[in-house]
């Protein structure tokens, strides 16, 4: 086990372990996305409301809202609730009877569209958001797991099948040493015969 290093202020804490966890898979965020998780992470940390949210629902209530001509911002907190439930909570999903790949696909959804709305700085920064969620997701879980070192191989072995997750490629490849190939039929495409 790693020992415990306190920084001065919660920034600083948080970049800190997302220091660390781009450390451990080997990956450099750009600055911006960097101190997005990092204020992402601080915003809803005193917030337990976040997971009592349908995001579902919430997302279409959203889209409904920015078809209306109303600020983007509900579906905003959409996309970034489905990053902390991929992220933090992929358990979550389990719970809610849906498999985690629901919170990937709804999270991208949502920054695309917000990337089509908002002006050009901002639709940069949600068009990265939904291209590198997967790496996102990684890295915050990642930052659940820098003390773990027991992980569900099947799972790991699914989410890398469906996402391609390379933190998921990497814990695979350190519980054993045979490595699983992609399934021929996914729901990305169709039979291979």
């Amino acid at each position: 086990m790693r020992s415990l290093l306190l920084h001065p202020t919660s920034i600083a804490q948080w970049q800190a372990l997302i220091h660390e966890a781009q450390k451990t898979l080997s990956i450099r965020l750009e600055e911006d996305l960097e101190s997005y998780l990092v204020f992402l992470l601080m915003r809803f940390i005193e917030q337990p409301c976040v997971t009592q949210s349908v995001l579902g629902l919430d997302f279409l209530q959203s889209s409904q809202k920015l078809q209306n001509g109303h600020p983007p911002i509900a579906l905003k907190d959409v996309g970034d609730k489905c990053l902390l439930f991929a992220g933090l909570f992929p358990e979550r999903a389990t719970r809610k009877r849906v498999d985690q790949l629901y919170f990937v696909k709804l999270g991208q959804t949502a920054y695309a569209t917000l990337s089509e709305h908002e002006n050009t700085k901002q639709a940069d920064l949600f068009s990265t958001l939904c291209t590198q969620f997967i790496i996102l997701t990684d890295i915050l879980q990642a930052t659940r797991d820098i003390s773990k070192t027991d992980h569900n191989l099947l799972e790991q072995i699914e989410r890398w099948q469906h996402s391609g997750s390379p933190l998921a490629w990497k814990k695979i490849q350190e519980s054993t040493q045979a490595l699983p190939i992609k399934n021929k039929r996914s729901p990305n495409n169709k039979s291979v015969h």
